[in-house]
Protein backbone atom coordinates (compact mmCIF):
# COMPACT_ATOMS: atom_id res chain seq x y z
CA UNK A 1 0.00 0.00 0.00
CA UNK A 2 1.57 3.36 -1.34
CA UNK A 3 2.09 5.60 1.43
CA UNK A 4 0.21 9.39 1.29
CA UNK A 5 1.39 12.55 0.13
CA UNK A 6 0.45 14.63 2.59
CA UNK A 7 1.88 17.46 1.09
CA UNK A 8 0.07 17.51 -1.98
CA UNK A 9 -3.96 18.06 0.00
CA UNK A 10 -4.54 21.31 -2.47
CA UNK A 11 -5.39 24.67 -0.80
CA UNK A 12 -8.98 25.17 1.01
CA UNK A 13 -10.32 28.47 0.00
CA UNK A 14 -12.35 30.64 2.04
CA UNK A 15 -16.28 30.23 1.91
CA UNK A 16 -16.53 33.39 0.38
CA UNK A 17 -13.68 32.75 -1.94
CA UNK A 18 -15.84 29.82 -2.76
CA UNK A 19 -18.54 32.30 -3.98
CA UNK A 20 -16.85 35.17 -5.48
CA UNK A 21 -14.91 32.97 -7.66
CA UNK A 22 -17.93 30.94 -9.13
CA UNK A 23 -19.99 34.46 -9.48
CA UNK A 24 -17.10 36.13 -11.32
CA UNK A 25 -16.93 33.19 -13.88
CA UNK A 26 -20.63 33.33 -14.18
CA UNK A 27 -20.93 36.98 -14.58
CA UNK A 28 -18.60 36.29 -17.70
CA UNK A 29 -21.40 34.04 -19.61
CA UNK A 30 -24.07 36.50 -20.65
CA UNK A 31 -21.47 37.92 -23.15
CA UNK A 32 -21.34 34.63 -25.00
CA UNK A 33 -25.09 34.13 -25.88
CA UNK A 34 -25.93 35.19 -29.04
CA UNK A 35 -29.60 34.89 -30.04
CA UNK A 36 -31.40 38.43 -32.10
CA UNK A 37 -34.91 37.26 -29.72
CA UNK A 38 -34.21 39.54 -26.81
CA UNK A 39 -36.56 37.17 -24.53
CA UNK A 40 -34.59 34.33 -25.56
CA UNK A 41 -31.37 35.75 -25.36
CA UNK A 42 -31.76 36.84 -21.96
CA UNK A 43 -33.55 33.41 -20.93
CA UNK A 44 -30.82 31.78 -22.05
CA UNK A 45 -28.06 33.75 -20.52
CA UNK A 46 -29.61 33.56 -17.11
CA UNK A 47 -29.92 29.99 -17.47
CA UNK A 48 -26.33 30.11 -18.63
CA UNK A 49 -25.16 31.84 -15.42
CA UNK A 50 -26.62 29.82 -12.99
CA UNK A 51 -25.26 26.74 -14.95
CA UNK A 52 -21.67 28.00 -14.18
CA UNK A 53 -21.75 29.34 -10.72
CA UNK A 54 -23.26 25.98 -9.53
CA UNK A 55 -20.35 23.80 -11.68
CA UNK A 56 -18.12 26.13 -10.48
CA UNK A 57 -19.08 25.54 -6.69
CA UNK A 58 -19.77 22.17 -7.13
CA UNK A 59 -15.98 21.23 -8.97
CA UNK A 60 -14.59 23.55 -6.60
CA UNK A 61 -15.73 21.42 -3.35
CA UNK A 62 -15.43 18.03 -5.15
CA UNK A 63 -11.71 18.67 -5.87
CA UNK A 64 -11.09 18.71 -2.22
CA UNK A 65 -12.93 15.59 -2.04
CA UNK A 66 -11.19 13.84 -4.70
CA UNK A 67 -7.58 14.96 -3.97
CA UNK A 68 -7.89 14.22 0.24
CA UNK A 69 -7.09 10.81 0.65
CA UNK A 70 -10.16 8.25 1.71
CA UNK A 71 -9.12 6.95 5.28
CA UNK A 72 -11.05 3.70 4.36
CA UNK A 73 -8.17 3.36 1.34
CA UNK A 74 -5.38 4.05 3.90
CA UNK A 75 -3.14 1.61 6.37
CA UNK A 76 -3.86 1.26 9.63
CA UNK A 77 -1.01 4.05 10.49
CA UNK A 78 -2.04 6.66 8.38
CA UNK A 79 -6.01 5.77 9.84
CA UNK A 80 -5.10 6.29 13.65
CA UNK A 81 -2.42 8.75 12.50
CA UNK A 82 -4.97 11.04 11.38
CA UNK A 83 -7.49 10.28 14.60
CA UNK A 84 -4.53 11.36 16.61
CA UNK A 85 -4.21 15.04 14.39
CA UNK A 86 -7.56 15.94 13.40
CA UNK A 87 -9.89 12.90 14.43
CA UNK A 88 -10.60 10.65 12.16
CA UNK A 89 -14.45 10.73 12.28
CA UNK A 90 -14.61 14.63 12.16
CA UNK A 91 -12.67 13.87 9.07
CA UNK A 92 -15.29 11.68 7.38
CA UNK A 93 -18.10 14.24 8.27
CA UNK A 94 -16.82 17.49 7.16
CA UNK A 95 -15.77 15.74 4.11
CA UNK A 96 -18.92 14.33 3.77
CA UNK A 97 -20.79 17.55 4.34
CA UNK A 98 -18.69 19.15 0.88
CA UNK A 99 -19.82 16.62 -1.03
CA UNK A 100 -23.09 17.02 0.25
CA UNK A 101 -22.77 20.84 -0.54
CA UNK A 102 -21.97 20.26 -4.18
CA UNK A 103 -24.72 17.94 -4.94
CA UNK A 104 -26.87 20.52 -3.52
CA UNK A 105 -25.66 23.11 -5.45
CA UNK A 106 -26.39 21.17 -8.87
CA UNK A 107 -29.70 20.31 -7.63
CA UNK A 108 -30.69 23.98 -7.12
CA UNK A 109 -29.06 24.84 -10.94
CA UNK A 110 -31.48 22.39 -12.59
CA UNK A 111 -34.45 23.49 -10.67
CA UNK A 112 -33.50 26.88 -11.19
CA UNK A 113 -33.25 26.62 -15.13
CA UNK A 114 -36.66 24.05 -15.21
CA UNK A 115 -38.69 27.16 -13.90
CA UNK A 116 -37.21 29.89 -16.28
CA UNK A 117 -38.58 27.38 -19.15
CA UNK A 118 -41.97 28.01 -17.53
CA UNK A 119 -41.38 32.10 -16.82
CA UNK A 120 -42.96 34.25 -19.84
CA UNK A 121 -41.04 37.96 -18.60
CA UNK A 122 -37.92 39.03 -19.00
CA UNK A 123 -37.80 40.61 -15.39
CA UNK A 124 -38.89 36.26 -14.16
CA UNK A 125 -35.70 35.59 -15.47
CA UNK A 126 -33.56 37.86 -13.78
CA UNK A 127 -35.33 37.44 -10.57
CA UNK A 128 -34.67 33.63 -10.82
CA UNK A 129 -31.12 34.02 -11.19
CA UNK A 130 -30.68 36.32 -8.18
CA UNK A 131 -32.91 33.07 -6.02
CA UNK A 132 -30.86 30.42 -7.22
CA UNK A 133 -27.24 32.51 -6.36
CA UNK A 134 -29.03 33.42 -3.06
CA UNK A 135 -30.04 29.25 -2.15
CA UNK A 136 -26.56 28.56 -3.57
CA UNK A 137 -24.91 31.29 -1.39
CA UNK A 138 -26.99 29.58 1.68
CA UNK A 139 -25.53 26.19 0.73
CA UNK A 140 -21.75 27.54 1.07
CA UNK A 141 -22.32 29.31 4.37
CA UNK A 142 -24.13 26.08 5.74
CA UNK A 143 -21.15 24.62 5.56
CA UNK A 144 -19.11 27.26 6.65
CA UNK A 145 -17.62 25.53 9.32
CA UNK A 146 -16.89 22.45 7.67
CA UNK A 147 -14.45 24.48 4.66
CA UNK A 148 -12.86 26.64 7.70
CA UNK A 149 -12.47 22.98 9.85
CA UNK A 150 -11.38 21.32 5.94
CA UNK A 151 -8.45 23.86 6.10
CA UNK A 152 -7.06 23.89 9.69
CA UNK A 153 -6.47 20.42 9.08
CA UNK A 154 -4.93 20.49 6.11
CA UNK A 155 -2.00 22.56 7.75
CA UNK A 156 -1.79 19.90 10.44
CA UNK A 157 -1.78 16.81 7.81
CA UNK A 158 0.57 18.33 5.67
CA UNK A 159 3.29 18.10 8.52
CA UNK A 160 2.49 14.07 8.75
CA UNK A 161 4.89 11.80 7.88
CA UNK A 162 4.41 9.29 4.95
CA UNK A 163 5.24 6.16 6.00
CA UNK A 164 5.92 3.33 3.16
CA UNK A 165 3.73 0.61 4.44
CA UNK A 166 5.78 -2.10 1.77
CA UNK A 167 8.97 -0.93 2.95
CA UNK A 168 10.78 -2.46 6.66
CA UNK A 169 10.13 -0.04 9.11
CA UNK A 170 11.48 0.69 12.79
CA UNK A 171 10.14 2.74 15.53
CA UNK A 172 12.28 4.55 18.06
CA UNK A 173 10.50 5.32 21.27
CA UNK A 174 11.69 6.35 24.69
CA UNK A 175 11.34 8.76 27.44
CA UNK A 176 11.56 12.95 25.96
CA UNK A 177 15.21 14.05 25.75
CA UNK A 178 17.02 10.81 25.57
CA UNK A 179 18.27 11.22 22.04
CA UNK A 180 15.95 9.48 19.24
CA UNK A 181 16.50 12.40 17.25
CA UNK A 182 20.31 12.36 17.84
CA UNK A 183 20.34 8.38 16.86
CA UNK A 184 18.59 8.71 13.77
CA UNK A 185 20.28 11.07 11.85
CA UNK A 186 23.55 9.09 13.27
CA UNK A 187 21.72 6.04 11.48
CA UNK A 188 19.86 7.43 8.66
CA UNK A 189 19.79 10.07 5.99
CA UNK A 190 16.98 11.52 7.77
CA UNK A 191 17.36 14.95 9.64
CA UNK A 192 15.18 15.46 12.49
CA UNK A 193 15.27 18.64 14.35
CA UNK A 194 17.27 18.15 17.99
CA UNK A 195 17.16 20.41 20.61
CA UNK A 196 18.20 20.12 24.31
CA UNK A 197 14.81 20.33 26.11
CA UNK A 198 12.11 17.80 26.11
CA UNK A 199 9.50 17.29 23.60
CA UNK A 200 12.20 17.86 20.70
CA UNK A 201 10.06 16.43 18.24
CA UNK A 202 7.29 17.99 18.23
CA UNK A 203 5.68 15.79 15.01
CA UNK A 204 7.03 12.57 13.72
CA UNK A 205 9.40 12.47 11.48
CA UNK A 206 11.15 9.77 8.80
CA UNK A 207 14.31 9.19 8.41
CA UNK A 208 15.59 5.86 6.13
CA UNK A 209 18.82 3.94 5.53
CA UNK A 210 19.33 1.44 2.68
CA UNK A 211 20.88 -2.17 2.67
CA UNK A 212 20.99 -4.23 -0.53
CA UNK A 213 19.03 -1.28 -2.14
CA UNK A 214 15.87 -2.23 0.42
CA UNK A 215 15.21 1.10 2.34
CA UNK A 216 14.69 0.80 5.78
CA UNK A 217 12.61 3.44 7.35
CA UNK A 218 12.99 4.65 11.12
CA UNK A 219 10.03 6.57 12.70
CA UNK A 220 11.36 9.14 15.33
CA UNK A 221 8.45 9.31 17.54
CA UNK A 222 7.58 12.48 19.87
CA UNK A 223 8.89 11.33 23.66
CA UNK A 224 6.50 9.14 25.91
CA UNK A 225 5.59 10.24 29.32
CA UNK A 226 5.32 7.55 32.01
CA UNK A 227 1.56 8.23 32.63
CA UNK A 228 -1.62 6.24 32.27
CA UNK A 229 -3.03 6.26 28.48
CA UNK A 230 -6.07 8.53 29.10
CA UNK A 231 -3.72 11.02 30.09
CA UNK A 232 -1.36 11.48 27.12
CA UNK A 233 -1.47 14.72 25.07
CA UNK A 234 -2.62 14.62 21.17
CA UNK A 235 1.53 14.75 20.38
CA UNK A 236 1.96 11.58 22.28
CA UNK A 237 -0.95 9.74 20.62
CA UNK A 238 0.29 10.37 17.21
CA UNK A 239 3.69 8.38 18.69
CA UNK A 240 1.09 5.73 20.07
CA UNK A 241 -0.36 5.82 16.71
CA UNK A 242 3.02 4.45 15.03
CA UNK A 243 3.53 2.20 17.45
CA UNK A 244 0.51 0.08 17.57
CA UNK A 245 0.19 0.06 13.23
CA UNK A 246 3.14 0.17 12.02
CA UNK A 247 6.93 -1.05 12.99
CA UNK A 248 8.76 -4.28 12.29
CA UNK A 249 10.88 -3.49 15.33
CA UNK A 250 10.89 -1.36 18.05
CA UNK A 251 13.95 0.62 19.10
CA UNK A 252 13.31 1.86 22.66
CA UNK A 253 16.11 4.00 24.04
CA UNK A 254 17.30 4.89 27.31
CA UNK A 255 19.23 7.89 28.64
CA UNK A 256 21.48 6.17 31.78
CA UNK A 257 22.22 9.84 32.51
CA UNK A 258 21.04 11.88 35.84
CA UNK A 259 20.16 14.48 34.12
CA UNK A 260 18.55 12.87 31.55
CA UNK A 261 14.82 14.62 32.79
CA UNK A 262 13.23 11.06 33.41
CA UNK A 263 14.56 8.71 36.40
CA UNK A 264 16.17 5.10 35.08
CA UNK A 265 13.69 3.39 37.00
CA UNK A 266 10.33 5.34 35.13
CA UNK A 267 12.57 4.94 31.79
CA UNK A 268 12.41 0.84 33.02
CA UNK A 269 9.09 1.70 33.63
CA UNK A 270 7.74 2.84 30.27
CA UNK A 271 9.28 -0.06 28.56
CA UNK A 272 7.65 -2.67 30.06
CA UNK A 273 4.32 -0.39 29.35
CA UNK A 274 5.07 -0.44 25.53
CA UNK A 275 6.20 -4.23 25.85
CA UNK A 276 2.97 -4.94 26.99
CA UNK A 277 1.16 -3.02 24.13
CA UNK A 278 3.11 -4.60 21.35
CA UNK A 279 3.82 -7.91 22.70
CA UNK A 280 3.53 -9.41 19.37
CA UNK A 281 6.24 -7.26 18.06
CA UNK A 282 10.36 -7.68 18.90
CA UNK A 283 11.72 -5.05 21.11
CA UNK A 284 15.74 -4.25 21.04
CA UNK A 285 16.46 -2.13 23.83
CA UNK A 286 19.61 0.26 23.68
CA UNK A 287 21.45 2.24 26.11
CA UNK A 288 22.52 6.05 25.12
CA UNK A 289 25.81 7.23 27.25
CA UNK A 290 27.40 4.04 27.06
CA UNK A 291 30.19 5.14 28.95
CA UNK A 292 27.50 5.33 31.83
CA UNK A 293 26.97 1.23 31.98
CA UNK A 294 29.08 -0.95 33.93
CA UNK A 295 31.72 -2.87 32.05
CA UNK A 296 30.88 -6.13 32.75
CA UNK A 297 27.46 -5.94 31.30
CA UNK A 298 27.27 -7.70 27.93
CA UNK A 299 24.29 -8.19 27.57
CA UNK A 300 22.78 -4.23 27.23
CA UNK A 301 23.57 -2.80 23.61
CA UNK A 302 25.23 0.46 23.97
CA UNK A 303 25.36 3.31 21.64
CA UNK A 304 26.78 6.96 21.70
CA UNK A 305 25.28 8.93 18.55
CA UNK A 306 28.08 11.65 19.57
CA UNK A 307 31.27 8.78 19.48
CA UNK A 308 29.59 6.25 16.94
CA UNK A 309 30.09 3.75 19.47
CA UNK A 310 27.69 0.59 18.83
CA UNK A 311 25.88 2.49 16.04
CA UNK A 312 26.74 -0.08 13.12
CA UNK A 313 26.45 -2.73 15.23
CA UNK A 314 22.83 -1.79 16.64
CA UNK A 315 21.79 -1.33 12.18
CA UNK A 316 23.52 -4.87 11.56
CA UNK A 317 21.31 -5.95 14.87
CA UNK A 318 18.00 -4.47 13.24
CA UNK A 319 18.55 -6.08 9.87
CA UNK A 320 19.16 -9.21 11.18
CA UNK A 321 15.67 -8.57 13.44
CA UNK A 322 13.59 -7.36 10.01
CA UNK A 323 15.15 -10.40 7.93
CA UNK A 324 13.56 -8.61 5.11
CA UNK A 325 15.37 -10.26 2.53
CA UNK A 326 14.04 -14.03 4.04
CA UNK A 327 13.19 -16.66 1.47
CA UNK A 328 10.83 -18.65 3.15
CA UNK A 329 9.45 -20.46 0.00
CA UNK A 330 11.95 -20.49 -2.54
CA UNK A 331 9.28 -21.86 -5.39
CA UNK A 332 6.12 -19.33 -3.76
CA UNK A 333 5.90 -16.75 -6.36
CA UNK A 334 5.11 -12.94 -5.39
CA UNK A 335 1.47 -12.11 -4.90
CA UNK A 336 1.70 -9.95 -7.53
CA UNK A 337 3.31 -12.68 -9.93
CA UNK A 338 1.90 -12.69 -13.68
CA UNK A 339 0.28 -16.04 -13.53
CA UNK A 340 -0.93 -17.95 -16.94
CA UNK A 341 -4.90 -19.11 -16.42
CA UNK A 342 -5.10 -22.78 -16.78
CA UNK A 343 -8.10 -22.51 -18.08
CA UNK A 344 -7.41 -20.59 -21.34
CA UNK A 345 -8.63 -22.63 -24.55
CA UNK A 346 -5.74 -23.18 -27.07
CA UNK A 347 -5.92 -20.77 -29.94
CA UNK A 348 -6.35 -22.20 -33.32
CA UNK A 349 -9.24 -24.12 -35.33
CA UNK A 350 -9.43 -27.71 -34.29
CA UNK A 351 -7.63 -28.98 -37.41
CA UNK A 352 -4.91 -26.17 -36.68
CA UNK A 353 -4.93 -27.47 -33.10
CA UNK A 354 -4.71 -31.45 -34.19
CA UNK A 355 -1.81 -30.30 -36.53
CA UNK A 356 0.46 -28.96 -33.56
CA UNK A 357 -0.23 -31.57 -31.06
CA UNK A 358 0.43 -34.10 -33.49
CA UNK A 359 3.72 -32.61 -34.43
CA UNK A 360 4.50 -32.31 -31.02
CA UNK A 361 4.02 -36.23 -30.38
CA UNK A 362 6.19 -36.93 -33.62
CA UNK A 363 9.77 -34.54 -31.60
CA UNK A 364 8.56 -36.26 -28.21
CA UNK A 365 11.16 -38.62 -26.91
CA UNK A 366 11.32 -42.64 -27.97
CA UNK A 367 10.19 -43.65 -24.44
CA UNK A 368 6.58 -41.16 -24.02
CA UNK A 369 5.98 -42.55 -27.97
CA UNK A 370 6.34 -45.64 -26.58
CA UNK A 371 4.20 -45.07 -23.87
CA UNK A 372 1.65 -43.68 -25.85
CA UNK A 373 1.28 -46.77 -28.36
CA UNK A 374 0.80 -49.48 -25.47
CA UNK A 375 -2.36 -47.21 -24.02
Amino acid sequence: MASVEWRRIPTVLYPQEVLDKAFRRASKQSDLVEDPDKYHRVRKQMARMVQAASDTMAETLLSWIDKWPSLNAQSSFDQALVDAAVGADEFRKNLGAIQWAAERVRIISGESQSKMMKYRNIEAFHAERRHAYGRMSSIIEQIGENILWLGEARNILRQLPSIDASEPCVVVAGAPNVGKSALITVLSSGEPEVAAYPFTTKRLHVGHFEHRRRKYQMVDTPGLLDRPMAERNQIEMQAIAALENVGDVILFLIDCADDSGMSLDKQLHLMDEVKELLAERPMIVAYSKSDLLDEDDSDNIRISSITGEGVEELRSQLIDIIDADAIIDPLELPDDWHRQNESIEPIGSPEEIAQRREKAQMHAPKWEREMRKRK
